[in-house]
């Protein structure tokens, strides 16, 4: 019996969210309206349970279980450990913005946590079932919450598209799995490294399985020119829900890349380094040019993402440890500020006002000084000025690509993040300059104040320090490949 435990030890924080969902489906069901906190309480609970069981069998070295199935190693426990946090703090941001729109529910608690498991599951993968497993739970979530306001049109129509371009990408993402796997004859990652690093006389079959996966991975990344859905989705959905999607399955999005491509497919580095240097490309282009044009701040952020995203691939297009590093910490980073921005806009909106338009920040600093600073340190990250932790972010990055030789790419990615700096800086313009159109008080609760401005302020911290973050990320992937 004592054997068969610790046979699941490694997935004792998945078990136990799995568990705790579904004593919150229970709960949820039998109280009433007004006892909907207890479904809230509980989902902080789950969090905080699965942290303690992750630091508690923190893992060292790779531990295999399940058959081969799952691995425990420390690239899955770091990212796990900054998921739990972030959506964390997607929940008490939302509370207020889903109470007044008759949102709290336990619908979304429950599909935060499955989207959650789905992202746990992808981060611990060793198999290529068990990450598509992951990936299709976390899917079927985020379609399902997009949705969850069933009387809004735009919600409606945000989820029929994201649901069915993501069901294209998960299409081309089985096709491309089937096609390695009639090349090395294996799913699992580990068995498909060791024949591709022995070499195999089949080389169109694979070279064509690895341009559908990549096909399929930039659909979930939302990198050009399969960007279609971001900016739709990102402004249809409630942006409590659009808080989620920007923030933490970006983190398990790139351990599924990693995983696929630096574990499985690290010997056929040529093959897929030349399309993520397109990818990353136009995704830095076409993010940061679209975005000057937007006068929605969703939809600015989510162009906004699609240029982060570049960055991001420019890491993993590097193809070393260095390269995984720096791309992890500028995930981790990317997730930080995604939180504030779109924390934000939920912190100022109210009952029948969605605070999404780049106006509705105008004279901001008149109103309150504090968060326009916060407001200001998150645009500077993200544009990428130091002494934020956005400046480091992209510097570590871009030190990765010119170590491989690529220095035209760093030099183009360097243009256009100087282009994305004119949107950022525009709405620190108009927060100080303009004139408020509104002068009403900001009513937000202080426990969100309180952690939008550790948000803020860890921006900052982590922009001076950015040392012992990075050390985790390089330690945690050299620990892990």
């Amino acid at each position: 019996m004592r054997d068969s435990l610790m046979h699941f030890a490694p997935a004792f924080p998945e078990i136990f969210v799995l568990a705790m969902v579904s004593l919150i489906l229970v709960v949820d069901a039998a109280v009433d309206e007004d006892k909907r906190f207890i479904a809230y309480v509980l989902s902080l609970a789950t969090l905080a349970g699965a942290a303690v069981l992750t630091v508690r069998d923190f893992s060292t070295m790779p531990v295999q279980a399940l058959g081969g199935l799952f691995v425990d190693d420390p690239l899955s426990d770091v990212l796990k450990l900054f998921m739990y946090l972030t959506t964390a703090v997607v929940l008490v941001y939302g509370r207020d913005y889903l109470r007044v729109r008759g949102l709290y529910k336990g619908e979304f608690f429950v599909l935060a946590l499955f989207a959650l498991l789905g992202m746990m599951v992808m981060v611990s993968a060793s198999h290529f079932l068990t990450l598509y497993l992951g990936l299709e739970l976390l899917s079927l979530s985020l379609y399902a919450m997009v949705a969850l306001q069933r009387d809004s049109s735009v919600a409606t129509e945000a989820a029929m598209k994201y649901f069915v371009l993501g069901a294209l990408a998960s299409g081309m993402l089985l096709y491309g799995m089937s096609m390695v796997y009639g090349v090395t004859g294996s799913l699992a990652l580990g068995d498909m490294a060791q024949t591709l690093a022995d070499g195999s006389d089949l080389q169109i079959p694979l070279v064509f399985g690895i341009v559908f996966i990549v096909a399929g991975l930039a659909f979930k990344l939302g990198a050009v020119p399969f960007h279609m859905w971001v900016p739709d989705v990102y402004h249809g959905a409630p942006t409590a829900m659009t808080l989620f999607i920007g923030s933490a399955p970006k983190i398990a999005a790139f351990a599924f890349v990693v995983r696929i491509l630096g574990q499985g497919l690290e010997s056929q580095v040529a093959e897929w380094r030349d399309m993520l240097v397109i990818l990353a490309v136009l995704s830095m282009a076409v993010g940061n040019i679209a975005a000057i044009a937007q006068s929605n701040l969703k939809r600015m952020l989510a162009y906004s993402t699609i240029s982060h995203m570049g960055f991001m691939l420019l890491g993993i297009l590097a193809g070393s440890h260095n390269g995984y590093g720096s791309a992890m910490f500028y995930v981790l980073v990317y997730a930080l500020m995604s939180l504030g921005g779109f924390g934000m806009i939920l912190l100022l909106s109210r009952a029948g006002f969605e605070a999404d338009q780049l106006d509705d920040f105008k004279g901001l600093n008149r109103r309150s000084p504090w968060l326009a600073f916060v407001m200001l340190l998150l645009m500077f990250s993200m544009a990428g000025i130091p002494p934020t932790v956005g400046f480091y972010a992209k510097l570590s990055v871009l030190q990765a690509v010119v170590e491989i030789g690529y220095v035209w790419l760093a030099v183009a990615a360097v243009l256009f993040s100087l282009v994305g700096a004119f949107y950022y800086l525009r709405i620190v313009k108009l927060m100080y300059f303009d004139t408020p159109h509104d002068t009403s008080p900001i009513a937000a609760s202080p426990d969100i104040r309180v952690i939008m401005s550790a948000n803020g302020l860890a921006v900052l911290a982590l922009g001076i320090l950015p040392q012992p973050l990075m050390a985790v990320c390089v330690h945690a992937i050299g620990a892990s490949f």
